[in-house]
């Protein structure tokens, strides 16, 4: 069965499209209920639903802007119900929101940034470029202002450690990028995770580029 995917003004997401987010994410370990998600439909632009079988199996919710003059695409908040078709599920949503970069941004590199709280998560950013963090790798000061940057835009200044990445929660729910891989990863990406403090819900900065011409030829997100 294929995965249908649509994208959309969050300020037409309904009450009732919200219930069934909150629905597929109760098996999750992020704290995303329907209170928590109606905030995400006046913080953020767009929302990505995937279907099966005419059922919700994962949605984002993003904006795409610039960030300094910067063109990015920015996951504010995402979840993808853990079926085994949860792969192709989390690539149909990012594959309409690399569409929707190309569209905004043709002919320009394009800044793919999101917080995560699980080593899956990277599953996500298969294709980008200079994917920060990443293993065996020290970041560069540019690297680590972008860092700076995103942790602003998500509303967490002040909160980022920009040598690991590692974002400092509150106590409170905050918005990443919740998927669980069917296969476990490498241990060196796993290692990124491991400062992190489930109850405070302290979550990962990471970012990578979307280059002009993988935009353009459709190669990101498949």
């Amino acid at each position: 069965m294929s995965i249908e995917v649509d994208t959309k003004d969050c300020t037409a997401l309904s009450d009732a499209e919200l219930a069934d987010m909150a629905d597929i994410c109760t098996d999750g370990s992020a704290g995303f209920d329907v209170g928590f998600l109606s905030k995400q439909r006046d913080e953020w632009v767009l929302v990505t639903q995937a279907r099966e079988g005419g059922r919700l199996a994962g949605f984002s919710f993003c904006t795409l802007e610039r960030i300094g003059g910067t063109p990015s695409l920015l996951v504010g908040l995402a979840s993808v119900k853990p079926t085994s078709k949860r792969e192709q599920v989390v690539r149909a949503l990012m594959n309409d929101q690399y569409r929707r970069a190309l569209l905004a941004f043709p002919d320009e590199d394009v800044l793919v940034g999101t917080r995560m709280a699980d080593p899956g998560a990277f599953d996500a950013f298969k294709g980008l470029s200079d994917v920060v963090p990443r293993p065996q790798h020290r970041p560069t000061g540019e690297e680590r202002a972008w860092g700076r940057r995103l942790a602003k835009r998500f509303g967490a200044d002040g909160r980022l450690n920009d040598r690991s990445f590692v974002l400092g929660g509150t106590g409170s729910p905050a918005g990443v990028l919740e998927y669980r891989s069917l296969k476990s990863g490498p241990a060196d990406v796993a290692a990124f995770f491991k400062p992190l403090t489930q109850k405070r819900f302290d979550c990962l900065v990471a970012f990578g580029w979307a280059m002009a011409e993988d935009l353009a030829e459709g190669r990101l997100g498949r």
